[in-house]
């Protein structure tokens, strides 16, 4: 999902941050279904916005972007520990994307410090 508008440094933690924000609400949708799997579609809406409003300051290359991006990792890592606690598969698939989520996020920190 490469874009010229995206500060090439921040493209691949937009990205993956985007990918995020798709697969949280996807399984958010899916967990409505069940009722004993509210707190976690609740919590993968948050992270949904959370990645979102990432890919927004990304986006634009705002230097608040990498305190947002710890906020994120925070976010992501609970998400996918909630969503591993699971047996259905697209709780699984979130886990997966938001720890590459996460991962990104750390990456970009490391390279703005």
């Amino acid at each position: 999902m490469a874009s010229v508008l995206v500060p090439e440094q921040n493209q691949a933690c937009a990205d993956s941050c985007s990918e995020c924000v798709q697969s949280c609400n996807a399984c958010a949708y899916q967990c409505c279904l069940p009722a004993n799997r509210t707190d976690c579609a609740r919590l993968c809406l948050d992270c949904a916005a959370i990645c979102q409003l990432c890919v927004v300051l990304l986006s634009r290359g705002s230097a608040l972007a990498p305190d947002l991006c710890r906020v994120c990792i925070a976010i992501c890592e609970a998400c996918a520990d909630m969503c591993e606690r699971s047996d259905a598969e697209n709780c699984h698939r979130c886990a997966e994307v938001c720890r590459r989520c996460a991962d990104q996020c750390r990456k970009l920190i490391a390279a703005s410090a």
